[in-house]
């Protein structure tokens, strides 16, 4: 009987949690979630999927068919970064916000790119450790830009 439930348990977790061609935010609950306070005071809150490996940002949400409206993506990175985004693979379009030392350095509304070469996105040279990437125009509709805090928290901490 043990052995039964360990296998289950194992083909369960492989297919709903580890099948590597699921795009990140189909894979269940979201890992963190960002707190956002802009300059008038008013928060807004984002549930996120981490991507902190170099294979999970590669991927970031690359098939995902939807996002719920408060449902993202946060790449997380050890040292300061300058890199480009790009929307290869990518089927639904998004805004993203680059963060440094807790504060947005610049957001840009990115589409969906099918076909090389596609177009690229960065933080205009401004270097940065926390990209977020978001339905397009969830930062406009929170009232959310650049100078406002972003903070990673744990999940459901709206």
């Amino acid at each position: 009987m043990r052995t039964t439930i360990v296998a289950v348990t194992c083909l369960c977790l492989t297919t709903f949690a580890c099948d590597p061609g699921q795009a990140p935010a189909e894979r269940g609950e979201p890992d963190q979630g960002v707190s956002f306070t802009t300059s008038s005071g008013e928060r807004a809150w984002l549930d996120v999927r981490i991507a902190d490996s170099d294979d999970e940002r590669a991927r970031g949400l690359m098939g995902v068919e939807l996002l719920g409206d408060h449902e993202g993506m946060a790449f997380v990175y050890d040292e300061p970064t300058t890199g480009s985004f790009w929307m290869k693979d990518t089927l639904i379009p998004l805004s993203i916000a680059f963060v440094d030392d807790g504060r947005i350095v610049a957001v840009e509304d990115m589409m969906p790119c099918t076909a090389d070469p596609c177009p690229t996105w960065d933080a205009g040279g401004a270097e940065y450790t926390l990209a977020i990437e978001a339905n397009a125009g969830w930062f406009l509709d929170q009232g959310v830009g650049v100078g406002d805090r972003a903070e990673l928290e744990e999940a459901g901490r709206a």
